[in-house]
């Protein structure tokens, strides 16, 4: 009856806190539209006033606005994260966001800082990079809709419980009428669950004693004498125990379970409800076999004033401690092995600093000797001399040019790798500005790509585009004009795969096993200057980066020049390359 009369109240206030709670949802889902419709606008004003800038309207208002973005838009798009934490499509689309608005953001700082440096075409092409690699308005629609079907959905949850909440007081009122009839058909029923509840428990009873009985594992239950009381048959099996007799603890198995230690224990147990956790014993059972037991027991208390009892079980580890045992073993054969490679690597630091230090001073002495030679015999050196020492004098600085170059090699394989965010755009502008200044008055058609920022060393990926672009310069060299091609494309994983073309010499593929060898050259020191280490280091850069190295060429068609960076969360998971990686510079 207090049911019946209390039940519209409850449910009078349900649908009240239900109207409520639809207020707050629709002031939610405006708020999380006007931070939205927010963001796009602090990005878009930004881009606005950069846009203003480079038509020449330039204040510090402007400035202001355009550098705005980037330091509040970060913070709007965290509280938009916040808002949206109870629904996890909205938190993936806004994950989408954010990645979008910092990039786009980046490439806006990027357009700011090439403005100030007065780069004007470098700035609009930042901003028309933001706009095509990184637009929100499809990522806003998405968002928006996510929260405006989430209102709907919500509107109309609401409006059922309404429904609902009126059809239970029109059901109120009949069960109100039907209440005299109801109460006597409940204890009736009552009844009967009492009774099919004692049969199912005792049912429930007979289960566990079956599931007890089929544990392979040793489980006993004793009382306050450690007298056993029920045992599974894996304990009554490993201890000898016939099925029916109740002896003691200490009198099963043999004398296994004589320990004092463990008995004073076991009635702690009992007496301080405490529990013994993972206590090794080692035990001779009834078959005659030394086993090494875990005990584990705990007070299980009775219902009514029954003393408490204790529940004991004894997992044999014997095989586990056989394979603890091997595993020391093999960490101790494992810690010398790690010591011989300190030791090797303690070699190698040795022998790179002789190679340093120990090379260079015969070859300055061979270099001064040269010099004091040539002082020496004056004018009355004849040609066949001049070309010997000439000859000696390049034999040196070649072989202190390869010294150099090892010790680069070396280092690139033993550094520690700095990863950060790196514009790969950049680097090429470097490297493409050092090789056209190295190849003198040559006309070189460049096409680059657009180029996306990545995760990796930048001093090392700066060293990797040095290597292909001046390589690529290096080969065009009997070409009256020469072109040259960067590209990049990216996988479904968010890898990026660079390609650096040109229409040089090339090479056979045949001689391909050569490619990014140590010292490996397909072309004359005549025809083409160079240490055959360039491609090597580029090699061991791209594989410290977790990616790989490779070409493709034809002789007298040019070569192709390929490697691979895997997604930023994957940077620095070195593998041996699925294509082989070989060659020269």
């Amino acid at each position: 009856m207090v049911v019946v009369v209390a039940l519209p109240y409850l449910i009078v206030r349900a649908s009240t806190a239900d109207v409520r709670e639809a207020e707050a949802w629709v002031t939610h889902s405006a708020e999380v539209t006007s931070l939205v419709y927010r963001i796009a606008f602090e990005v878009r004003d930004s881009e606005a006033a950069i846009y203003r800038l480079l038509d020449g309207e330039d204040s510090a208002n402007l400035r202001q606005r355009a550098s705005l973005a980037a330091a509040d838009t970060p913070a709007l798009v965290l509280r938009l994260h916040d808002m949206t934490a109870d629904n996890p499509a909205q938190q993936a689309a806004v994950g989408a966001l954010d990645r979008r608005v910092n990039g786009r953001l980046a490439l806006i700082r990027q357009a700011l800082l090439r403005y100030e440096e007065g780069d004007r075409a470098g700035a609009l092409a930042a901003l028309r990079d933001a706009d095509v690699l990184y637009r929100l308005t499809d990522q806003i629609g998405t968002i928006l809709g996510n929260e405006g079907k989430l209102l709907s959905e919500r509107r109309a949850a609401s409006a059922q419980r309404a429904f609902r909440s009126n059809v239970i007081l029109g059901v109120t009122c009949v069960a109100q009428l039907l209440l005299l009839a109801i109460i006597v058909l409940v204890s009736e029923w009552q009844i009967g669950r009492r009774i099919e509840a004692e049969a199912a428990e005792n049912r429930a009873v007979q289960r566990a004693l079956m599931i007890l009985e089929a544990v392979r594992e040793p489980i006993a239950l004793l009382d306050d004498e450690l007298r056993i009381l029920l045992a599974n048959a894996a304990f009554r099996e490993l201890y000898g125990l016939p099925e029916g007799v109740r002896p003691t603890l200490m009198e099963a198995g043999d004398g296994a379970w004589a320990d004092n230690g463990l008995q004073q224990r076991l009635r702690d147990v009992l007496l301080r409800d405490r529990e013994l956790w993972d206590y090794e014993l080692t035990q001779r059972t009834m078959d005659g076999m030394e086993r090494r037991v875990v005990i584990n027991a705990r007070r299980v208390e009775q219902e009514g004033d029954t003393a408490p009892v204790l529940l004991l079980t004894a997992s044999d580890v014997t095989a586990r401690a056989l394979v603890e045992q091997q595993v020391k073993e093999l960490n101790r054969q494992l810690n010398g092995k790690i010591e011989q490679i300190s030791d090797a690597n303690r070699e190698l630091e040795a022998f790179s600093y002789s190679v340093s230090h120990d090379l260079r001073a015969p070859l300055r002495h061979v270099a001064g000797f040269i010099t004091k030679l040539e002082r020496h015999l004056g004018d009355g050196v004849d040609a066949t001399a001049q070309h010997y020492l000439n000859v000696v004098r390049d034999a040196a600085r070649r072989m202190a040019e390869l010294i150099d170059e090892l010790l680069v090699f070396s280092r690139l394989g033993r550094g520690a790798m700095r990863l950060q965010t790196v514009d790969m755009q950049t680097l090429v502008d470097e490297a493409r500005a050092l090789a056209e200044s190295e190849a003198g008055e040559r006309r070189i058609v460049w096409k680059i790509a657009p180029l996306p920022v990545v995760v990796g060393d930048a001093n090392m990926l700066r060293t990797v585009w040095q290597n292909l672009l001046g390589n690529a310069v290096k080969y065009t060299g009997q070409r009256e004009v020469a072109h040259i091609e960067v590209n990049v494309q990216r996988d479904e994983e968010g890898g990026c795969t660079f390609s650096v073309s040109d229409d040089g010499v090339g090479f056979d593929m045949a001689y391909a096993d050569k490619l990014f060898g140590v010292f490996q050259r397909l072309h004359k020191p005549t025809e083409f200057p160079g240490n055959g280490i360039g491609l090597a280091n580029v090699r061991r850069i791209i594989v410290r980066h977790g990616g790989r190295v490779w070409a493709h060429a034809e002789p007298g068609k040019g070569a192709t020049f390929y490697f691979y960076l895997p997604p930023a969360d994957r940077i620095g998971e070195e593998h041996s390359p699925a294509v082989a990686a070989r060659g020269s510079t």
